[in-house]
Formats: C-alpha cells, structure tokens, sequence
C-alpha cells in the first residue's frame, strides 16, 4: 500500500534555499521579495506540486484569503461566465471564492450583503450590476473599510475613488446599430432590458446616438421595455409588428432577448435577415445556437470577471504590504468588438 505524503511550505523553502517565512511572502504576492528569489520559490512549488491551504492560512493570521461575488442577473450564462473568471484568478492567486446570490430589489440587501462578509471573513467582493451601481451598498462598505471592485457599464463613475472595470456598452450598441443602418434600415426598433440595470441605460443610448449620427429621427414607439430573457424578445417582437409603420431591423439589449425576437419572427413566417434584421448583445451560447446565428457584440465576461479579481486582490494585498495605492491598477477599460453573422447581413 502507498503512502501519499502531502508537500508541506517546509519543503518548499528547503528546495528554494529560503525559509518558509519567504515562501509565505511569495505565495501572498508581497512586494518586499526579490524577482530572482520569488522566481526560485514557485519553480519549487511548481516541481513539488504544492498546493497552499486557505483555510490553514486564514486561522494562522489576522489575513483572510477568501473573496466574495455577489449578484442578481436572470442570464445564467453571463453569471457561469463571471464565475469561472473570478474562480480562475483566485485559484491563480491562493484565495477562495465565496458565491452569494441575491435579490438587488430586497430592502435589507445591504445588511445581507454585510452580515455575508463577517460571516464567511472575506478579504473583499467582486460586485456586478446592479449591485455595482448601488450607492446604499457602497456607503456601507466604505464604512467598514472592506475592499470591493465594481464592473460597471460604461466609461466613467461618480465614485473615482473606489477601483472599477468599466465595459463599454454604448459605444459597442452604437457600433451595432450603424452597422444595421449600412445594411440599409432606418425604422429600427429596441428592445431593453432590466430598468434596474446601467447596461439597459447605456445601450438604449447607443441605439440612439447611432440614429442622432446618421439623421434618423428617433420615435420612441420603436423602444420597447423588457427584461433580459428570451421571453421578453418574443413579447417585444409581437409588440413592434403592431405598429402601422413596423421595423425592419431590431437591436436587443442582449442576445436572449435576440433569440426571442428570432424565435418569433421564424414563427411568424417572417425571413431573416432579408425580411428582419436582428442583432443581440454579449456574444453568449444563444447567438449561436439559433438559426441564423445572431450578429452582436462580443463582451469579454470571463476576462472582464478575471481582472476585476485581480485588481481587488492586488489592492487587498497592497494594504498587507504597505505598498502606495498609485501602484495598484485602479480602473480597466473593456470595448465589446461588433461581430457579424448572418441574421442582419446579407451577402451581395
């Protein structure tokens, strides 16, 4: 019968030639140790396969090494997508990921969010929308010093003070809806979604600016409200084909309501994209899973999630190590890139 061994920090710093104390200094990503020895410990970690144990670490100090997610959104693939970038980044860097869904409409959403923290001792959260343009959240969290990291739709924020990665979200719309009006269409109807959401406010923007730009005149018929889910594409759909002057192209705020509105259209008898265009937004599964496949914008959401994980690590890690807060990246900038199928181009 074999014995398995565990690798220990004691034989980690023994193979380096340090002692575990640097080790632990590496593994935390402190400033304070050279490049060439930091180089030298994880070439042994690495040889020996050596697994840090977070629970071991957060009982030995004052320092936790587990971060939160918290978030409310209906679209399962762009919450899987979050979690997997977050979850990468924190198995890269030794912490744990705490995952807490929540209901941004609830009244004591802050005092849950709150008693969460302490409860499981975070080091900082991840926060997504709505939930990231919150103040009430905020306030809090300012106020007990706990580090957090906003995604936040669009380019800037009132709050400059706390580190944000920012998507672009009305510069991408403005790119999908220019791209409708090359294609020929000037009666383009939009379908939003969640109010609560800063996305559905950037998008709905873009769609406009895109219209403002190229003389269109803008008739708030066409703008129908919804939700970010498949069904609000078909009601949205049934909506715009009631009006006298009906559109022939239609920009969802993502590709789920995208994929409603095609569903319908097909029932409908209508043909894609010589009859009605349609175009979503994210770049999730649902733009490629329908016949034809949907135009839309890619939105990076697992990078998007892996360095807003990074950026809430490297400033938790700043304050253990003294470095200044110049030296740790305040805000990133993601630009969701147009991408062109089938359901709104047709070939010459």
């Amino acid at each position: 019968m074999r014995i398995l061994v565990k690798t220990t920090i004691k034989d980690v710093a023994k193979l380096a030639g340090v002692s575990f104390k640097t080790v632990s200094r590496v593994i935390n990503n402190e400033a304070s140790v050279k490049p060439q020895t930091v180089e030298k410990v994880n070439q042994a970690i690495a040889q020996l396969n050596y697994q840090p144990n977070t629970a071991a670490r957060n009982l030995a100090s004052a320092n936790t090494y587990a971060i939160g997610y918290v978030y409310d959104n209906p679209n399962a693939y762009y919450v899987i997508n979050m979690q997997n970038g977050i979850l990468a980044e924190c198995r890269n860097r030794g912490y744990e990921l705490i995952i807490h869904p929540c209901h941004a409409t609830s009244p004591t959403l802050t005092e849950e969010i709150i008693k969460m923290c302490k409860r499981s001792q975070l080091a900082g959260l991840v926060l997504s929308p709505p939930m990231s343009e919150m103040a009430g959240v905020m306030d809090s969290l300012d106020e007990l010093a706990i580090p957090y990291v906003r995604i936040v739709s669009g380019s800037a924020t009132k709050r400059n003070h706390r580190p944000c990665v920012f998507v672009h979200d009305r510069d991408a719309a403005r790119n999908i809806v220019e791209h409708l009006i090359a294609q020929g269409h000037t009666r383009i109807g939009f379908i939003s979604g969640d109010q609560g959401h800063r996305s559905t406010e950037e998008r709905k923007l873009g769609y406009r600016e895109a219209l403002t730009n190229h003389g269109i005149p803008l008739d708030r018929e066409l703008e129908i409200d919804g939700t970010y889910s498949f069904e609000s594409g078909v009601k949205g759909f049934k909506q715009l084909r009631a009006l006298g002057d009906q559109p022939t192209a239609i920009f969802a705020c993502n590709d789920e309501i995208a994929s409603g509105s095609l569903f319908a259209a097909r029932l409908n008898g209508l043909d894609v994209p010589s009859q009605l265009a349609i175009a979503g937004f994210e770049n999730s599964p649902f733009s490629l899973q329908t016949w034809p496949k949907l135009t839309t914008a890619a939105q990076p959401t697992g990078e998007i999630a892996s360095q807003a994980a990074a950026t809430l690590i490297e400033e938790i890690q700043s304050k253990r190590t003294g470095r200044l807060p110049s030296e740790v990246a305040q805000h990133t900038h993601f630009h969701p890139e147009l991408v062109v199928r089938e359901s709104t181009y047709i070939p010459d």
